[in-house]
């Protein structure tokens, strides 16, 4: 995840110099050679060493993907439309893998990512192009009164990004484990975070239909603090129907936030530097957030990480407030 951050964070400084369509072409190919090889690596060692240049080949090829979608009319509605793509194939990922690895290993893992890798492959010829040149240049002293306006707004909005996803993650990659704890059966948390992020379609529909209508403000401050109750709730997890419902919540509110707040990068530089360096935020708020949760996590005493997702949650609804109003 590390590596992913690093890469997405290369693309702030690539995407204006760069050819992107050539670009994605050589980075995908990478990709698909990179998880056939894990199929045949057993040293712990050498899989760290693949994966974390598999992350950053990965989250190069994801920050020169958020520059593009930034360059688009309506960045928000189109990363809603990431978010439905990614939600429902997670969802489907989520249901399928575990059951699949008992019985054909890991292997399956890596081929199911080399397989989404070629669809991706053959999709990107289908792509415009979105040359920075076929936007409207603003003047140089339009240039610097944006950036001296923008620029406190963004660092909270990438500060905001960051632990939106940190909390989230943090609390999510021992979702399983917090429910195991609970007396909860395998079969049942499968099967319910598989349905919640089915269900979370709803939050990247909702942005897709509704856009930037109503403002972003009242939406994402009320999303991101029903996020922190539902994340509170599961301190109540032992019942079924709490972390069902819980979980189901918090996806559709996951997904209901984070096209917006990549869309306030996006609203403040067109050229997408600012939209990969969302993307940083974001994965190292991905990466970031098991690691916190992970030192101080003792035993299972998982209400610990309950608290920091509750209050990373609160933090951010904090946080973002000023950019959503500027």
């Amino acid at each position: 995840m590390y590596g992913a951050a690093i890469g997405a964070l290369s693309a702030v400084f690539l995407i204006k110099h760069i050819c992107w369509q050539r670009w994605c072409y050589v980075l995908l190919l990478t990709l698909i050679v990179i998880d056939t090889s894990c199929i045949f690596i057993t040293e712990p060692i050498t899989m760290i060493s693949i994966r974390a240049i598999h992350g950053l080949t990965g989250g190069l090829l994801v920050g020169i993907g958020f520059s593009i979608i930034s360059r688009t009319s309506e960045a928000d509605k189109t990363f809603g439309y990431l978010l439905l793509i990614q939600w429902g194939l997670g969802g489907l990922g989520i249901m399928f893998l575990p059951g699949l690895v008992p019985e054909y290993g890991t292997s399956a893992l890596f081929a199911s990512l080399v397989t989404f890798t070629i669809v991706t492959l053959i999709m990107l010829p289908f792509l415009p192009h979105y040359t920075i040149e076929t936007l409207a240049k603003p003047t140089l002293g339009e240039q610097l009164n944006k950036q001296k306006s923008s620029y406190l707004p963004l660092q909270l909005n990438l500060f905001g990004i960051f632990l939106f996803q940190a909390a989230n993650m943090g609390l999510f990659a021992y979702m399983i484990s917090l429910g195991k704890a609970d007396g909860l059966s395998m079969e049942f948390m499968s099967n319910a975070l598989g349905v919640a992020s089915w269900v979370a379609l709803i939050g990247a529909f909702l942005v897709i239909i509704i856009g930037t209508k109503y403002g972003r403000t009242i939406p994402l401050v009320i999303a991101i603090v029903l996020t922190a109750f539902c994340s509170r709730l599961l301190h109540f997890s032992s019942s079924e129907m709490v972390y069902l419902m819980a979980n189901i919540i918090i996806g559709i509110t996951w997904a209901f936030v984070l096209p917006y707040l990549f869309g306030i990068c996006s609203e403040l530089d067109k050229s997408g530097q600012m939209a990969a360096l969302g993307g940083f935020a974001s994965k190292m708020g991905l990466a970031s957030g098991p690691m916190v949760a992970a030192l101080m996590l003792h035993g299972e005493n998982y209400q610990q990480v309950i608290n920091f997702a509750v209050v990373g949650l609160v933090l951010c609804a904090i946080v973002v407030f000023k950019p959503e109003k500027a």
